[in-house]
């Protein structure tokens, strides 16, 4: 286990839906490996839809805020998660020790259809994030033991 949680920051354009699982995911999945925040470039409060689709995954995320990203919030991460196209295009410069990466996500709230299929939608964006940030906590997690094991 390492000396320190690693530090992720999950950045969204509206920090509403996908970011918000990301950081719910990582919550749930990275007990004592990760501390996590999410945000976004503007706030536009929580989706429904993503505090239901998670629920049903057995993560709560409804005590999550809705947030703007702020400097403090760059200074603390060890590595930004970007999840959609606008909010990689709209980070601010990164100090070099923070590293970044990219999530091309469809963004759920833009799906259309009746209730059942947005639903769907919203699912399969749970899934995939779910996914996602298991494989990135397992890798953080194997890279920070290869780094405390050399000598």
């Amino acid at each position: 286990m390492p000396d320190r949680l690693i530090n992720i920051l999950f950045l969204c354009t509206g920090n509403s839906c996908r970011s918000q699982m990301a950081e719910g995911w990582a919550r749930t999945l990275g007990v004592g490996k990760v501390d996590v925040q999410s945000a976004g470039i503007e706030a536009h409060g929580k989706n429904p839809r993503a505090i239901a689709v998670m629920n049903e995954a057995g993560v709560d995320i409804s005590g999550q805020e809705s947030t703007r990203l702020t400097a403090s919030m760059i200074d603390w991460a060890d590595l930004v998660v970007t999840v959609c196209g606008h909010a990689d295009e709209q980070c601010p410069l990164l100090p070099p020790s923070v590293r970044k990466i990219h999530w091309p996500l469809e963004d759920p709230a833009k799906a259309t259809g009746d209730d059942a299929s947005i639903l769907a939608v919203f699912r399969a964006t749970r899934d995939d994030i779910r996914q996602r940030v298991q494989s990135l906590i397992s890798g953080l997690v194997e890279q920070t033991n290869r780094t405390e094991a050399e000598p």
